[in-house]
């Protein structure tokens, strides 16, 4: 069989579609948005699920949806309440644009239906708008996210090696849409991202009690985990310094520009080049904490030194937060984490 950028499969998809959904309806999990479902909480699972797991939405999700029960209500919030609810989740341009979405719903007329409707509205893209418009209107489009194109890298066993999972979902658009049941095509769109979730793993996956095991070219050579193919990540390693600076029991933050494309309104620990420092006398500090954590292709090591504040502070964006206060404000998680462990250390 040929591999081409547009898996085929010669896959009976009746037969796969009842297999897939006499599974679902039997063992899918009883998540917070599938209980009495409505638009809002598919939105806004949908929004938080990008890039980020089940287990780790569900604490947000629950408070999120008690605080802004609907479209109104996170329409009606500040952009500082959103990003406080959202804050340890990460990604915020995932929150500013279902802010922003929320306040254009709540001003049309009446609200869309389609995938292609969805996809002019903010942060919705083809995914989204698939997954949005299936579940809550029944609409005849295919799913295709990590969880989806591994399932279907595996059933055809496509060898082509892909630059990274995005181009891989794009070249399996056809095949997951010659595979949807299009009688029931939010239950199929939700099966197959079940079903990669919790069975077609990436790593040892449940193969002897996968529903579509017999439809699967992988699980028939025995070789599931080489699919799908895609090409390695150059990871790039960053070290970067952070200042802790205490002074008369308020803590200076860096709160970023609300213009920046990455974390605008959150505040972080500010860097020695933030505070007119040199990097070399800050590095000389007391290390509190050496932290590790990735972001995309970036593998960064944090360096948390206990400093001295310059006298004059040279950026307009550096402010002094009383530490009794800090829950009132937006940090980035990592930096929330950071803070509240070193204070607790302080306090001993």
């Amino acid at each position: 069989m040929p591999r081409p950028s547009k898996p085929t499969s010669p896959i009976a998809a009746g037969d796969f579609q009842v297999a897939l959904l006499q599974w679902y309806k039997k063992h899918f999990r009883p998540l917070p948005w599938r209980d009495k479902p409505s638009l809002y909480k598919t939105v806004v699972s949908e929004f938080m699920l990008q890039q980020t797991q089940v287990k780790t939405v569900l604490p947000y999700f629950a408070r999120w949806v008690v605080t802004l029960p609907d479209f109104a209500a996170l329409a009606a919030a500040t952009e500082a309440r959103v990003l406080r609810l959202w804050e340890g989740l990460g990604y915020y341009s995932r929150a500013r644009n279902l802010h922003k979405l929320a306040k254009t719903l709540v001003a049309l007329p009446q609200i869309p239906e389609t995938p292609g409707a969805w996809q002019e509205l903010p942060g919705i893209g083809p995914y989204s708008a698939a997954a949005i418009t299936s579940i809550s209107f029944g609409a005849q489009a295919a799913v295709v996210d990590g969880n989806v194109v591994r399932i279907l890298a595996r059933l055809t066993a496509d060898s082509t090696v892909y630059r990274d999972s995005s181009t891989a979902a794009k070249a399996y658009v056809n095949l997951a849409d010659a595979l949807l049941n299009r009688k029931n095509p939010g239950d199929h769109n939700q099966a197959m991202m079940e079903l990669g979730a919790t069975v077609c793993l990436r790593r040892n996956p449940l193969c002897t009690i996968c529903p579509v095991a017999g439809f699967c070219r992988a699980y028939q050579s025995n070789d599931p985990e080489s699919y799908p193919r895609l090409a390695p990540k150059k990871m790039e390693q960053v070290t970067v310094m952070r200042a802790w600076c205490v002074r008369s029991g308020r803590l200076l933050l860096h709160r970023t520009s609300s213009t920046a494309r990455r974390l605008a309104n959150l505040h972080e620990l500010p860097t020695p080049v933030q505070l007119g420092l040199d990097p070399a006398m800050v590095g000389q500090g007391e290390l509190l904490a050496k932290k590790r954590r990735s972001i995309t292709r970036y593998q960064i090591i944090e360096l948390i030194h206990r400093t001295k504040a310059p006298a004059r502070l040279v950026e307009a964006d550096l402010v002094w937060v009383p530490v009794d206060e800090l829950e009132s404000i937006s940090l980035s998680g990592p930096h929330r984490r950071w803070v509240d462990e070193i204070i607790q250390l302080e306090l001993k």
